[in-house]
């Protein structure tokens, strides 16, 4: 089914429409799930708060692209969870990946007050935009999709180090350019 008719029939309130998501988007959600919490039941659980957050969003939300929208529910709903979970001391494989982040991003410190969210969204998709494929497909399953450095080699048939060399790389690109672009001093 086309994404248009799934999201006309949330804003009717037809309940095929969570049926109709799952069909289409459910593995995708899932996996985008269980790449943060490594849990089936949280994942699983994760998924059907996506399909509740969204039956509760649409309407007013009419959202032009229906996978990124529920990906990002679900990537918020995961971290949520896995958030709850380090307050109980359970989490485990998302530590990592943090503190990778952590040497790109900015602080609150660091950043102008006049640095928003817009501005950092806009300068964030600039980076983004100026990478060649391979290197913008790594990073992106690394840090959005939360995908293991091995499962990324082994999807694209590189070399574990190459992946981890251009995730260094780009990282500190990155860093510069959102110095460059005043985001971060």
């Amino acid at each position: 089914m086309e994404d248009s008719r799934i999201i006309e029939l949330f804003w009717e309130r037809a309940e095929d429409a969570i049926s109709e998501t799952d069909l289409k988007y459910g593995k995708y959600c899932y996996a985008i799930a269980y790449n943060i919490l490594h849990s089936d039941p949280d994942s699983e659980e994760c998924v059907n708060d996506t399909y509740l957050r969204a039956w509760e969003t649409m309407p007013p939300q009419k959202p032009n692209a229906l996978s990124a929208y529920l990906g990002r529910i679900t990537r918020n709903l995961a971290l949520n969870r896995l958030s709850y979970k380090a307050r109980e001391k359970r989490a485990e494989g998302y530590v990592a990946v943090l503190d990778e982040v952590s040497e790109m991003l900015p602080d609150a410190s660091t950043m102008p007050e006049e640095a928003d969210d817009v501005a950092l969204r806009e300068s964030i998709n600039a980076f983004l935009r100026s990478l060649d494929a391979n290197t913008r497909i790594v990073f992106v399953r690394r840090y959005w999709y939360n995908s293991a450095i091995a499962e990324i080699a082994a999807d694209y048939s590189i070399p574990v180090g190459t992946v981890k060399s251009t995730l260094s790389r780009t990282r500190k690109r990155f860093r510069d350019h959102l110095e460059k672009e005043g985001i971060c001093i």
